[in-house]
């Protein structure tokens, strides 16, 4: 399904671009780019922008985790990568699980702000984004995946991600058309 409608109270919730997972240089490069420039279009029409960083895992053991739980991660780990731009009025929310909705107050912090859909970016897109985007469904949220601002390190997880698990979640766009959107619903409103 492509991109209906940006309702007049969307957020824009970026996940997980810390130094730790997403350091300059990179391949999750353009994914930035794209979700900094979402985050100025937001911002310039006074929307909510919510950064998201990861600072922990759940305590369940896996078989491919990385971060086993209760390690310490080092320092600046946790640190918004600077090439999103972060600005004093953008929203923080820290998580420890896969969700950015699970024991962080977002649901709360979007209600707060009148919020009825949430755009996504970010990585890993089967994991963070996926996670956060099936809690949005859950909470009533309208969903808006922005399919070229995310990646994952593991392709076909990415694309079936985008491709099979995406469509049934929400609508998928590009940033290009994203902003598009945001632009002329905005404008439209104003009239």
């Amino acid at each position: 399904m492509a991109l209906s409608t940006i309702d007049t109270v969307p957020a824009l919730v970026v996940i997980d671009l810390q130094k730790g997972i997403a350091p300059a240089g990179s391949p999750f490069d353009p994914v930035v780019e794209r979700s900094a420039r979402l985050a100025e279009t937001f911002r310039r029409h006074g929307l909510p922008v919510i950064l998201v960083n990861v600072n922990g895992v759940a305590p369940g053991r896996s078989e491919t985790s990385r971060i086993r739980p209760g390690t310490a991660l080092p320092d600046g780990f946790a640190d918004l990568v600077d090439e999103l731009g972060a600005q004093p009025g953008d929203l923080r929310v820290t998580k420890r699980r896969r969700s950015a909705f699970h024991d962080t107050g977002l649901d709360t912090l979007l209600r707060d702000h009148k919020v009825t859909q949430v755009v996504l970016t970010g990585v890993a897109t089967g994991s963070g984004v996926e996670s956060t985007a099936r809690s949005a469904v859950d909470h009533g949220y309208h969903v808006v995946l922005a399919t070229d601002a995310m990646d994952d390190p593991d392709a076909v997880i990415h694309e079936h991600s985008v491709r099979r698990v995406f469509p049934k979640l929400g609508e998928t766009a590009t940033t290009d058309e994203i902003i598009a959107m945001v632009e002329a619903t905005l404008a439209e409103a104003a009239r």
